[in-house]
């Protein structure tokens, strides 16, 4: 069945050919107003200005819907969460107000560890209950494609666990997912002193049944001082693509930690997190394929310093940003906000916060073929805004809800 959308007030991100966008062209975003869509069987099949149309009206053996002015743009792409989870943490939310740091909260027994002790005890049936329900919201906001990461579960079992049921999400779900294995999350209390022990465990006992079962398609490691230092990155990692997953690096958060150097040399899909830069990884990162991903929320919540996005942008970086969405550092997956942020609080023009967050982030998480931009064959995953006056109202009015309907398939949700 085909669906003509007429009377779009902005048609925003329209390509004809896929491309990741680089230093100062992630300003570039192609809009055509007054425009419409066809979509034929979930798919996007044409598009173009309203005045090419002889009878806007005249059914072609297909459903009319007047947009009445709304805005589409392809929906958002977030390319970096931790999505199934136990509990929320907000007593840690209370302790970060009285002044202790993620690292005090993280000794305490708080943080990750926190996490996985809830994880453990929880069955795996809870723990898809609770993250269909979050995916539904995250839908609902906007969100057409999404990675969800394991590193909540430091045992064999639960670690296992988490990426079965993110691979029953993928099952179930009407948008793209895509499973990222963080077991190198941190060293499980047991292993706190015996890192080999643990390293150990994620490659002669994780790895094997991961690539037996096909439970991801990524491996990520948290590279950072106290976590995993360079050498156990690359270890890791190597062992992930040597079965097939490929490399994503959380780099550079809590200090220049090398992980962006780590992440380029094993060719990582992309560097996440960057609060901590300097211009050696700024450059290194600039002169790879490597995407940097920025997660500002995750800054915000932590009340530290904001991605220098426009140092990377300068620099000639591929960038993207996502939400973090996890219980500890940023317990919100509203990209809206994500985007906002990135404007307010990092000074990226809207035009770039969007293409940061549409099509840069689908390459980020490899589903650049399927989503990310509003381009012929690919998955009509849209966002149908309230009437808005231009682009830059949505980061604009930050405190509004600016969507209107949204769009799986060629289907309102």
């Amino acid at each position: 069945m085909k669906l003509r959308i007429i009377n779009i007030h902005l048609l925003i991100n329209v390509r004809s050919i896929n491309v990741l966008l680089r230093g100062t062209a992630l300003a570039d975003l192609p809009i055509i107003e007054n425009a419409f869509l066809e979509i034929e069987d979930g798919i996007i099949l044409n598009y173009g200005e309203m005045q090419q149309l002889k009878n806007p009206q005249e059914n072609f053996d297909c459903e009319i819907y007047n947009a009445n002015g709304a805005s589409v743009l392809p929906c958002w792409c977030d390319s970096h969460t931790h999505l199934v989870f136990a509990a929320s943490r907000e007593s840690e939310f209370v302790d970060k107000i009285k002044g202790l740091s993620y690292a005090e909260i993280a000794a305490n027994g708080g943080g990750i560890l926190n996490s996985a002790d809830k994880l453990q005890n929880a069955t795996e049936e809870e723990l898809f209950e609770k993250a269909w329900n979050r995916l539904t919201e995250l839908i609902a906001l906007g969100t057409g494609a999404i990675e969800i990461k394991s590193g909540y579960g430091l045992t064999v079992e639960s670690e296992l666990k988490m990426l079965r049921v993110i691979k029953k999400l993928k099952e179930a779900s009407p948008i793209p997912i895509k499973a990222n294995f963080l077991g190198a999350h941190t060293y499980p209390k047991e292993f706190k002193e015996n890192h080999r022990g643990y390293i150990d465990l994620i490659k002669n006992e994780m790895l094997p049944i991961i690539q037996k079962e096909k439970l991801a398609d990524y491996i990520d490691v948290f590279c950072e001082e106290g976590f995993f230092s360079v050498e156990e990155t690359i270890e890791i990692c190597e062992a992930g693509k040597a079965i097939g997953l490929v490399p994503k690096i959380h780099a550079n958060q809590l200090h220049v930690s090398k992980g962006v150097e780590a992440g380029v040399k094993l060719g990582a899909l992309s560097v996440d997190h960057l609060e901590s830069m300097d211009e050696q990884a700024i450059s290194t990162l600039a002169s790879s394929n490597t995407i940097g991903t920025l997660l500002p929320t995750a800054a915000y919540f932590l009340r530290m310093p904001f991605q220098p996005a426009r140092a990377l942008i300068s620099a000639g970086c591929a960038i993207a940003i996502a939400s973090d969405f996890n219980p500890g550092s940023s317990p919100s997956g509203n990209m809206n906000t994500v985007v906002s942020m990135s404007c307010i609080q990092m000074k990226m023009l809207p035009e770039e916060a969007i293409n940061a967050a549409t099509i840069n982030a689908a390459y980020a998480m490899g589903v650049e073929d399927l989503v990310g931009s509003i381009t012929k064959g690919k998955l009509a995953n849209l966002i149908f805004t309230k009437p808005i006056p231009s682009l830059n109202y949505l980061p604009y009015a930050f405190g509004s809800n600016l969507i209107d309907r949204v769009m799986v398939k060629g289907n309102f949700q």
